[in-house]
Order: C-alpha cells, then sequence, then structure tokens
C-alpha cells in the first residue's frame, strides 16, 4: 500500500504562488503521479500527469506556463509549483499514482484510474 500525502496548500491573493507536495511513505520511482483539483460544484479536473521518469509532463491547457511540475524520487516527493494563481484555480488539490505510464491516460484525464490517491488539500485564491 502506497500512503501519499499532500502539503504546502493554503490561502493567496492572486497572482500569488504556492507550491504543494505530495511525498509518499515508500518509493514513487515506478509510478506516474498526477495533480488533481476539485471546485465546489465543478468535475475533478486533471492539471498534471508527470512520467517515472519525470521526462514527460502532461499539463492542462489551463495552467500552462503558470504552472510546473517536477520530481525529486530521492526524497519520494512530487512537487507542484503554481505561480500567478487565479481564482478559478482555488479547489482541494489530489495527488494520485499508478505504474500505467501519463501516455496510456486519456488526454484530459477524465476517466482515468489511479492506484492510490491522496486525500486532497485546500488551495484558496481570493483578494
Amino acid at each position: 500500500q502506497l500512503q501519499l500525502v499532500e502539503s504546502g496548500g493554503g490561502s493567496v491573493q492572486p497572482g500569488g504562488s504556492l507550491r504543494l507536495s505530495c511525498t509518499a511513505a515508500g518509493s514513487l520511482t515506478f509510478y506516474a503521479i498526477a495533480w488533481y483539483r476539485q471546485a465546489p460544484g465543478k468535475e475533478r479536473e486533471r492539471v498534471s500527469c508527470i512520467s517515472s521518469s519525470g521526462g514527460s509532463i502532461k499539463q492542462s491547457d489551463s495552467v500552462k506556463g503558470r504552472f510546473t511540475t517536477s520530481r525529486d524520487d530521492s526524497q519520494n516527493t512530487i512537487f507542484l509549483q503554481m505561480n500567478g494563481l487565479k481564482p478559478e484555480d482555488a479547489g482541494v488539490y489530489y495527488c494520485a499514482a499508478d505504474r500505467l505510464p501519463c501516455s496510456y491516460k486519456s488526454e484530459d484525464g477524465v476517466g482515468d484510474e489511479y492506484d492510490y490517491w491522496g486525500q486532497g488539500i485546500q488551495v484558496t485564491v481570493s483578494s
């Protein structure tokens, strides 16, 4: 069983930055990791998917140029650096791990299944 724990969420003003972390108790070396978010009353949306090697990253068009996904397998941690935050970026952010690579997942992340999910962390963007 792989336990994922998100951290780094909080409340920021529009234009601000946050860095989320997703840390596992065990090795993430062979897992592709996705970040999802869900705002109240909206469908869950995939933000990004990073391959097990870190060499391939899928990103939602809504965050391109503002969010960066990276991984440090020596720390069993995946990062989501969020810059230029907008009110529409607010929601609960989840990380998810799966042995299937990102290339096997759908283009928009809808309907994808993952082996493990974190508990989620709140991100609030408001003035």
